[in-house]
């Protein structure tokens, strides 16, 4: 039987259940695949889930061209919500294209994303500010040029992690540097590593998403929104955040952007440096976000624009965004802020005040409960197998 176009969501946590949600209630058919049990299986949208093997592994596009094939889904948009993912659909995007839209750009130019060194040569060129960086050519440098303390992460993060267990090693002077550069380097080549300096927390300056559609490196629209509270405090995942609207983030993703030649969503992170000011470039996802339900409920529904554009249907690109909104993890954001109240992180009264405000439901919405029902199961059990 063939179906109507419809669209594949590559790992369903609260991003594809987001994006499951506003494309299955403008009623377009959408498939979820998963390495294992996910939340945006169990929506009402959902109209069937695979599991399917690892994002990191080309076996992911096998799987995903014999679905096209036995359970025609011929000609059928992919939308990855996971790194792996994205980067398995563009190593193999020529022959996913044969059966498939793809939205994901070419490997070249995700490469230049991913890899963090090429990523900052981009931003230099189009005059992005960026962290002090210092690329290590052994493990015991006699200096370094930079002002501690200091992150040293790898070129390709999830290489990184897979190597030494960690995302990044946090160092306040020279000797934990040249200590934690000897541990990498007996797991992980030291020559694909960066050291950056680490842009100090002054309890205002809070990660800000820049939010695009684009077109060919052009931006057709955008939306901006600024993590408020999240798990691990400083560099973490967000439980509370909101829409905002800040100016030199939308004039240097511009060039950004127009340089690395993007088409598709895209997130980019800036963080201000209380020192000079500057929104400097952290790292840039190819891909929706954790709470790009934010965006579509301050306007810019970056999944369903996806969808028309890739489908050659008239799309409405938004010109502005409502601020001020707030999205929240109900779960993990009452659990991370009493952690932070109780270790004096966070004022009790900021955050009653900002329970107060307009928000939107990670996990729980009206016509579509049993997806927040479940997430609340699986999170039990996690806490009692700890």
């Amino acid at each position: 039987m063939t179906l109507k176009p419809g669209v594949i969501i590559i790992e369903g946590h609260v991003q594809g259940l987001s994006n499951t949600r506003s494309l299955g209630g403008a009623g377009i058919s959408v498939v979820v695949v998963d390495t294992g049990d996910c939340v945006a299986r169990h929506s009402r949208y959902c109209r069937e889930f695979y599991q399917c093997p690892s994002f990191d592994s080309d076996d992911l596009a096998d799987f995903l061209l014999e679905l096209a094939v036995v359970k025609g889904f011929e000609g059928w948009l992919l939308m990855p919500s996971n790194d792996h993912a994205v980067l398995t659909l563009s190593r193999n995007k020529t022959r996913l294209e044969k059966h498939f839209k793809v939205i994901t750009p070419k490997l070249e130019i995700i490469e230049n994303i991913y890899d963090k060194s090429r990523l900052l040569d981009v931003a230099q060129k189009a005059e992005v500010p960026i962290p002090g960086t210092y690329y290590a050519n052994d493990a015991a440098p006699a200096a370094v040029p930079l002002s501690f303390p200091v992150l040293t992460r790898g070129r390709f993060g999830l290489d990184f992690y897979r190597a030494t267990g960690r995302k990044a090693f946090l160092a306040d002077n020279i000797d934990e540097l040249r200590r934690q550069l000897s541990f990498i380097d007996k797991n992980f080549p030291i020559q694909k590593t960066l050291t950056q300096e680490l842009i100090p927390d002054d309890g205002t300056n809070k990660t800000i998403s820049f939010t695009a559609f684009c077109v060919n490196g052009k931006i057709k629209t955008f939306w901006m929104g600024e993590k408020l509270r999240e798990h691990p405090i400083r560099f973490g995942t967000a439980t509370f955040a909101r829409s905002i609207y800040v100016k030199a983030c939308y004039t240097q993703s511009v060039p950004l952007i127009m340089a690395l030649d993007y088409t598709g969503v895209c997130e980019v992170e800036y963080l201000k440096d209380p020192g000079d000011g500057q929104y400097k470039l952290i790292e840039i996802n190819a891909r929706t976000w954790l709470w790009v339900g934010l965006a579509k409920a301050c306007g810019v529904d970056f999944a369903r624009m996806a969808y028309e554009y890739m489908n050659g249907m008239d799309t409405v690109y938004p010109d502005e965004y409502e601020t001020g909104v707030c999205w929240i993890n109900p779960l993990t954001d009452t659990a991370y802020a009493a952690k932070a109240i109780f270790k004096g992180q966070l004022s009790p009264l900021v955050y009653a005040k900002s329970l107060k405000s307009k928000k939107v439901n990670a996990l729980f919405a009206q016509n579509d409960w049993k997806p927040g029902f479940i997430y609340c199961l699986s999170l039990l059990k996690f806490l009692k197998n700890r």
